[in-house]
């Protein structure tokens, strides 16, 4: 199986590889101005953080938007990558009433895809300023906590997910078993 990690800049994109490469993936972290077509036989696309507000700048997110439009394979959007999926799909970004730095508690709504097997509700990591203030027409939420209404999205007719917190952070609970549940979809993909 084959999965890169594209890079927006996030401070913790090493840490997806990382884990990544510890589930037996093979994969590489790509800049996000890499072209679409040179995404050769992937399995998987991850879509890491970035630095504050770069979701809200369209010019540092490089070909995200050429990702999400073509990818035929499952895509994840952790934080920015997220709010970058969020906002290409119509859905609004501004500042979170509540920024969220630190310990998080996560409330799963949709056992389903990503948190499969997982608790109701467990801690993870937050590191942002910004937020996804409505879920996009097309997608459905499966994560909330007390201080952000959209901590987790999943899109209706194509095998797209995005999550606010940092799963790749030893800090988020039950972290490698979301990118693990992300590999089960992959290889439900490819079946």
């Amino acid at each position: 199986m084959k999965v890169y990690v594209v890079d927006n800049g996030g401070q913790w994109t090493h840490r997806e590889w990382r884990v990544l490469k510890y589930l037996k993936v093979e994969t590489k972290i790509v800049p996000n101005t890499t072209p679409f077509d040179e995404l050769k036989d992937l399995d998987g696309l991850v879509l890491s953080g970035g630095a504050p507000s770069v979701a809200c700048d369209s010019n540092r997110m490089g070909n995200n938007d050429e990702y999400l439009d073509k990818a035929t394979f499952p895509v994840l959007g952790i934080c920015a990558g997220m709010q970058f999926m969020s906002q290409h799909f119509g859905s609004a970004l501004g500042p979170a009433d509540v920024p969220e730095f630190g310990e998080v508690r996560l409330k799963v709504s949709d056992h389903s895809d990503l948190f499969a097997g997982l608790p109701d509700d467990f801690i993870v990591w937050g590191s942002h300023n910004d937020e996804v203030k409505a879920v996009p027409e097309g997608f459905r939420l499966t994560a909330s906590s007390p201080s952000c209404k959209v901590e987790g999205i999943a899109c209706i007719d194509r095998p797209l997910y995005g999550v606010q917190f940092h799963p790749e952070v030893e800090n988020t609970e039950h972290g490698a078993e979301i990118f693990q549940n992300f590999l089960e979809i992959i290889k439900g993909q490819r079946q």
